[in-house]
């Protein structure tokens, strides 16, 4: 097995240990009431955009999400969360240096030794959930797993989904398959886009990524023979039927949604060893981005 295919598998352990940790950590992570920003790059953006839209659900306050770049300067946040797998990423150290003594910070972490641990005001790491891989799995669903636990979730029947996508057979065929899209509702378009990430990652894979209420507003014209429409969470009535009439196949379970994310990486995976691509060897990607000023940087999945 590759390290990418040994994390994947990993994580319904990850899970319990990061649920329980989150108990602990409830004096520590956002408040109730707290205006919030979640803040991250590539796929720790997208678990911030999931994080984001269910806490806000849940009624705990208004949170928004952001790429580390983009975060709004001058705009006042009673906390900003960081999730960062490496902690060595230059856009997420830039912005915990710019709201240094200013902007409470707490980040999630996957290296205790990395330069963000110094950096914010309550740092927490998840070393069992790191990664050897440059694609990343199980910290990004373990750290999301933490938050959902600390708004109150019960992520049981999660954990056991996530122990059935491990080994369940994949939904398409990676010899057959052209294209998919990944389409959510509310907290599951980060998962979308999560997925979609995944397989361009791992496979250099044409994939797209909607919310679901949006992906006939145009986006449905490259449906067709041969590609897929892939539904995490609620599905739009109709939806389905229309994607089908198209050719394309539709993709859709009643597992928790960050489970059937399990599934997808699976099918990332599946899809670079059909192209001859190594998983653990993404084109052009690295573990981190780490930019020298004036110069460009090698992708990453931070």
């Amino acid at each position: 097995m590759t390290h990418v295919e040994r994390e994947i598998a990993s994580q319904p352990e990850c899970w319990r240990r990061g649920i329980a940790m989150a108990g602990s950590l409830a004096g520590h992570l956002p408040r109730r009431g707290e205006r919030v920003a979640v803040v991250g790059c590539g796929t720790s953006w997208f678990v911030a955009m999931a994080y984001a839209g269910l806490r806000e659900r849940a009624g705990h306050g208004e949170t928004d999400a952001f790429a580390a770049s983009e975060f709004p300067a001058g705009r006042r946040y009673d906390r900003v969360l960081v999730v960062s797998r490496s902690g060595t990423t230059t856009e997420v150290l830039d912005l915990l240096e710019r709201l240094r003594g200013g902007t409470r910070t707490t980040a999630l972490l996957g290296d205790p030794t990395s330069p963000a641990v110094a950096l914010v005001d309550e740092p927490f790491c998840l070393p069992f959930a790191d990664e050897r891989s440059v694609v990343q799995t199980r910290f990004a669903t373990t750290a999301l797993a933490v938050l959902r636990a600390h708004l109150g979730e019960d992520l049981g029947g999660a954990v056991r989904d996530a122990a059935e996508t491990v080994t369940a057979p994949l939904p398409l065929d990676p010899a057959t398959l052209e294209q998919v899209t990944f389409l959510g509702r509310h907290w599951t378009v980060g998962l979308a886009h999560e997925a979609a990430l995944k397989c361009r990652e791992a496979a250099s894979f044409w994939t797209e990524a909607y919310p679901a209420m949006d992906y006939r507003h145009g986006p449905i014209a490259v449906a067709g023979p041969g590609r897929a429409v892939w539904a995490f969470g609620a599905v739009p009535a109709g939806l389905a039927d229309q994607v089908r009439r198209t050719g394309a196949s539709f993709v859709h379970s009643v597992r928790d949604p960050m489970a059937d994310l399990v599934l997808a990486q699976r099918l990332a995976v599946a899809l670079a060893r059909h192209r001859g691509l190594a998983p653990d060897a993404p084109r052009h990607l690295t573990r981190s981005v780490i930019l020298a000023p004036a110069q460009g940087a090698t992708g990453g999945t931070s």
